[in-house]
């Protein structure tokens, strides 16, 4: 056997063992936060290490609890999810809003300091939030904007803006600027191309951005607890998931059952865009 041929197998047995170490690291912990959640706690007492769940076991009881309403003995987590479900999407369009053109002046407009600027948007994301958080606080009670959805999804628009600036200019560059060219030629004012040519190309890299931001808004805690702690009907997921852990009368397998309702709508907005997340849509846009 050759070096080459000995490299070429070996790398590639180990390719398949590193794809299946971090697979198991990854999804074990998650099915065993799965089969917690679908048992009782006293089957879970009688064997916690147990990552099966027998048919005699088996109940939903945990779910019911924690989407049930507060006033009918619940946790009230559908009520939450409501609460974030309408901070994240907001933040999401707000976010793309104000990411696009910008990134897009970034990426195709030449102007003094242009590289120092994309540079900037990036260390202003890599700052702290807890240097952040009393400034903005402060700041957003006096404009009467603390303790409801719109001043949080403001403050998490202010967040991510930066960081999608840079994904998105990362991806723009890309994009030909011969495309751009040919819809001049057709007619088209700058937004017109913008509009009709280079966001249904860069469309990918609005879906990832998009998801990124989503993901962001939907598990935040430090300034939802800030900015929320007073009114709990106003609570996002996150706050009340932190309320289950803490809670010495919670069951863990409740608490699980809430942890499996954080993560699901992420996981399914992750697998409904997958194609335009992995699709290059801009492959044959600048031919001839």
């Amino acid at each position: 056997m050759t070096r080459a041929q000995f490299e070429e197998r070996f790398f590639g047995i180990a390719r398949w063992v590193v794809i299946a170490f971090l697979a198991a690291i990854t999804l074990v912990p998650f099915y065993y936060m799965i089969m917690l959640s679908l048992k009782p706690i006293d089957a879970l007492l009688v064997d916690p290490g147990s990552l099966w769940v027998s048919a005699k076991d088996f109940t939903l009881s945990t779910y019911r609890d924690v989407l049930k309403s507060t006033d009918d003995g619940g946790q009230g987590f559908l009520k939450l999810m409501l609460n974030s479900a309408l901070v994240s999407i907001g933040t999401v369009v707000l976010t793309l809003a104000a990411a696009v053109p910008g990134a897009y002046a970034i990426s195709r407009l030449k102007f003094f300091g242009g590289r120092q600027i994309s540079a900037l948007f990036l260390a202003v994301y890599l700052f702290p939030a807890t240097l952040l958080a009393v400034p903005l606080f402060v700041m957003f009670a006096k404009m009467g904007l603390s303790g409801n959805l719109v001043g949080l999804a403001i403050v998490y628009v202010a967040q991510t803006v930066p960081v999608s600036i840079y994904m998105l200019k990362n991806y723009l560059v890309t994009i030909p600027a011969s495309v751009e060219e040919a819809a001049a030629l057709d007619g088209c004012s700058r937004l017109q191309t913008v509009r009709k040519v280079v966001l249904p190309l860069a469309l990918p890299s609005l879906m990832a951005t998009g998801l990124y931001v989503f993901m962001i808004a939907w598990n935040e805690f430090l300034f939802a607890l800030l900015f929320l702690a007073a009114d709990p009907g106003k609570w996002t997921v996150s706050l009340g998931l932190a309320q289950l852990a803490n809670g010495i009368e919670v069951s863990k397998t409740v608490l699980m059952a809430g942890s499996v309702i954080l993560t699901i709508p992420v996981v399914l907005l992750f697998f409904a865009a997958e194609k335009l997340l992995t699709e290059g849509l801009t492959s044959g846009a600048d031919k001839g």
